[in-house]
């Protein structure tokens, strides 16, 4: 057992910080109060004087999948082959020995989705995963979480001479992809144990039939305005779950995205507009969203921007003039919602994953030091 005493709770559910102690039980908060008695044999962490804050949660990156340092070797969050890839499993390519890991684990990182990059229309499914291990099958908090899709200049680019050249024809992939596969679906429940009457097995439409069921939402790679409203349609549409990541225009379109309710992560916001559908690319937008009701999530795309940078993502929102409890929540219990998990993570509430980091400030700020960081109540 553990005992974190005197610290200044930031729990990511209640505005105002408070001070008391957290007692951790095989890797699980117990419990939460002030001036615990804390049992025998139980190790004990004085955190007096310093600030106590749920381990960070980043909802969207490709940490694991891009590896550091390295050349056209390390990098396995594409596959460059098929515009058309729902059977792929961001799983597959992690590489936990990476030393990105560490990075991010250091800096507060404690639990991250990642997955297939935005080269394809359909990219493969996410995993959430810690950020410590040997083994990534030892990692996993849930997998899978979401199916990765792509819309804009990504896909675009990358088939222009092969097999798709335009908006219309990525929407109508996956459009078409996704009534196949519904298709695929109906005629395998209506065969039931018949396999004389059951189609031909089908990998790509199969793993589709999470997304139909519901189980798991497209998670659509999406800048501008009008590619966020073509993804939004086909949902519909094809009546799916749908999470918005990275909503670059999404301070042009707030009162929509606030009216739709669908969550949105956004970022990377630091660093130059690279392509031309990341023009209103600010730390603004998420502030903006969150004002009208959104529920946000801050996001690095790590290796965009390195994943042990999320708080400070957090904390250049808040100079750009976003709330910094909402901030704090964009980097905590927020994402931890958008990837289907916030039973697990993303606040210091009892019954949770004792992912805790201690700090001498608020890790927004560049000049705090991260101290302490646990991870299901083990010690970095």
């Amino acid at each position: 057992m553990l005992c974190i005493k005197n610290g200044l709770i930031h729990d990511a559910i209640t505005r105002e910080p408070y001070i008391a102690d957290i007692l951790i039980d095989g890797g699980v908060i117990a419990k939460i109060a002030p001036d615990i008695e804390v049992p025998e044999n139980t190790e004990v962490y004085d955190a007096s004087g310093l600030e106590v804050y749920p381990g960070f949660v980043d909802a969207h990156s490709h940490l694991g999948l891009d590896n550091y340092a390295c050349g056209w070797e390390g990098k396995d969050y594409n596959e460059m082959t098929d515009i058309l890839c729902p059977q792929l499993r961001g799983i597959d390519s992690i590489n936990p020995m990476d030393p990105t890991f560490k990075m991010a684990a250091e800096g507060g990182v404690t639990c991250v989705a990642t997955g297939p990059g935005s080269a394809n229309v359909l990219g493969g499914t996410f995993v959430a995963i810690k950020t410590t291990g040997k083994r990534v099958d030892n990692m996993v908090v849930k997998n899978p979480i979401a199916m990765k899709c792509a819309f804009g200049e990504n896909p675009k680019r990358c088939y222009k001479d092969k097999t798709c050249s335009s908006r219309m024809d990525v929407a109508s992939k996956l459009r078409e992809t996704l009534n196949r596969a519904r298709e695929y679906m109906l005629k395998k429940e209506l065969a039931g144990d018949d396999l004389s009457k059951k189609p031909a097995y089908d990998p790509k439409l199969e793993a589709l039939i999470p997304v139909l069921k519901k189980e798991i939402p497209l998670k659509a790679h999406a800048h501008r305005a009008d590619d966020i409203f073509t993804v939004i349609r086909i949902a519909k549409e094809c009546d799916v779950n749908l999470t918005l990541e990275h909503v670059t225009d999404g301070s042009l379109i707030v009162d929509e995205l606030a009216e739709e309710g669908y969550p949105v992560a956004v970022g990377p916001s630091f660093g130059h507009a690279t392509k031309l559908e990341l023009i209103n690319k600010s730390f603004e937008t998420p502030g903006l969203l969150a004002k009208a009701g959104c529920q946000v999530s801050i996001i690095t795309d790590s290796p965009v921007i390195p994943q042990q940078y999320l708080p400070l993502c957090a904390g250049l929102a808040v100079k750009s003039g976003m709330d910094e409890f909402d901030a704090l929540k964009a980097i905590t219990i927020n994402p931890a919602k958008h990837i289907g998990i916030e039973d697990r993570v993303g606040s210091l509430e009892v019954g949770k994953d004792a992912d805790v980091v201690i700090a001498d400030g608020s890790p927004m700020v560049s000049n705090t030091n991260v101290v302490k960081v646990y991870i299901n109540g083990r010690a970095l």
